[in-house]
C-alpha cells in the first residue's frame, strides 16, 4: 500500500531533496504533490519520471494526503502545520518551530526512533537543526558506552544551510575576487568568501546565537539533558556539507580504539580514520552521500576521559530531507501513517 504525499515548500534546496529521496529509498508512495506558497506556484520539480507543478497551498485539501513534509520557515510553519495536522495528515517538519514543543517528538531515527509515539499528540514531527542531526548520530554510541559527561563542538557550517541565496551569494563574490571585486553582502553581515563568520542567525542575550541555542537544546531533547554542550557556529565558504570538531569528557575512560570500533558498528556511522594525509573525510567527499562520517578519532590527554572526533555529513541530506524521509519510514513501519479522522478543534 502506497501513500499520499505533499511535499511543502518543494521548490527550495531541501524541498528538492526531499523529493529525490522519497525516489531513493523508495518510500511507498502512490501520489505525491508539490505544494507552495504563492509565489512558487506552476514552478516546476521533479518526482522519478514526473514533472510535477507547485499548486497552491491556500487552495490545497489536506485532507486528501496521508503525509506532510514541510520545509518552509518557522513563521510559516507555525501558520500551517497545526492547519494539516488538524485535516488528518501527518506533518513532518524541517523548520524550528516545532522542535521544543513538548507535546512534539524531535527525531533522529539512528538515536531516539521510540519518540515517534508521541506523534499522534499534535500529529506533528519535528525534523532538528541540521548540525544537531550529525552530531547526535555521532554521539550516540559513545555515550551509550561511556556516558558523555561534557561536550565541546565547534561548527564549520556550509552555506547551504541558509538557502539558495546564500549559495548564490558565495558564488558571486568567489567570481567577483576574480574581477572587479566581491559583491557586498547581503545574506551574510560579512563577505563569506575566502572568509569565515563566526556567527550564524541571531544573537540572543547571552552572547551566543540561536543556532548555538538550538544545537544544546535539541541534543538535549533527543540524546540527553545531563550532557554539558557547548557550541560555537561558524560559516565557511563551502556549498554543501558540515564538519563538526567536537571534544568530549566522559565518565568512564574510552579508548580511541574502542571507539573507533562502537561507531564502526553504528547506525548511520561510517568511520574514515587512517593516520594519513587523506585518510579523513572532508564536506567535499561528504556531499550527494546518506551517511554521517566520523573521522580524526584520538584521545585528549588534557582531561580525564577525553577524546576528539571530526564528524562530516551533507546537511542538505542527512542533515534536513534524508533525516525526514526516514522519520516517514519509521512512522511507516509503526503503523502511524494510517488515515486518522481530523484534530479536534
Amino acid at each position: 500500500m502506497g501513500y499520499r504525499v505533499a511535499v511543502v515548500g518543494a521548490t527550495g534546496n531541501v524541498g528538492r531533496e526531499m523529493l529525490a529521496i522519497l525516489e531513493e529509498l523508495e518510500f511507498p508512495v502512490d501520489e505525491i504533490f508539490a505544494v507552495a506558497s504563492r509565489k512558487s506556484i506552476g514552478l516546476e520539480v521533479n518526482f522519478a519520471e514526473q514533472r510535477l507543478y507547485c499548486l497552491d497551498i491556500d487552495k490545497f485539501d489536506f485532507s486528501t494526503v496521508d503525509l506532510v513534509l514541510m520545509s518552509v520557515s518557522g513563521a510559516f510553519s507555525r501558520e500551517w502545520a497545526p492547519k494539516i495536522a488538524k485535516a488528518g495528515a501527518l506533518v513532518i517538519d524541517n523548520s524550528s518551530a516545532w522542535r521544543m514543543d513538548p507535546d512534539v517528538p524531535l527525531i533522529v531515527p539512528e538515536v531516539n526512533p521510540d519518540a515517534i509515539e508521541l506523534a499522534r499528540k499534535k500529529n506533528i514531527i519535528a525534523n532538528p537543526n541540521c548540525s544537531t542531526v550529525q552530531l547526535v548520530v555521532a554521539l550516540k554510541p559513545l555515550h551509550d558506552a561511556a556516558k558523555i559527561k561534557r561536550a565541546v563542538v565547534s561548527t564549520y557550517q556550509s552555506v547551504s544551510g541558509s538557502g539558495k541565496a546564500a549559495m548564490d551569494e558565495l558564488w558571486d563574490q568567489t567570481k567577483g575576487i576574480y574581477s572587479l571585486g566581491p559583491s557586498a553582502p547581503k545574506v551574510y553581515p560579512k563577505q563569506i568568501a575566502f572568509n569565515v563568520i563566526p556567527f550564524a542567525n541571531n544573537f540572543m542575550d547571552d552572547g551566543y546565537t540561536d543556532e548555538e541555542h538550538k544545537m544544546w537544546d535539541e541534543t538535549h531533547k533527543i540524546l540527553d539533558p545531563s550532557v554539558k554542550l557547548t557550541v560555537t557556529c561558524v560559516r565557511v565558504p563551502v556549498f554543501v556539507g558540515h564538519s563538526e570538531a567536537v571534544n568530549l569528557e566522559f565518565e568512564r575512560h574510552l579508548d580511541e580504539d574502542e571507539a573507533r570500533d562502537i561507531l564502526r558498528e553504528a547506525p548511520g556511522v561510517v568511520v574514515v580514520d587512517k593516520h594519513e594525509p587523506t585518510g579523513y573525510i572532508t564536506p567535499k567527499e561528504a556531499q550527494g552521500e546518506f551517511a554521517v562520517y566520523v573521522s580524526r578519532i584520538r584521545n585528549d590527554p588534557t582531561v580525564e576521559n577525553g577524546l576528539n572526533i571530526w564528524v562530516v555529513s551533507d546537511n542538505l541530506r542527512k542533515g534536513a530531507a534524508l533525516n525526514a524521509v526516514q522519520i516517514a519510514q519509521l512512522a511507516h513501519e509503526r503503523g502511524l501513517l494510517a488515515r486518522v479522522e481530523a484534530l479536534p478543534g
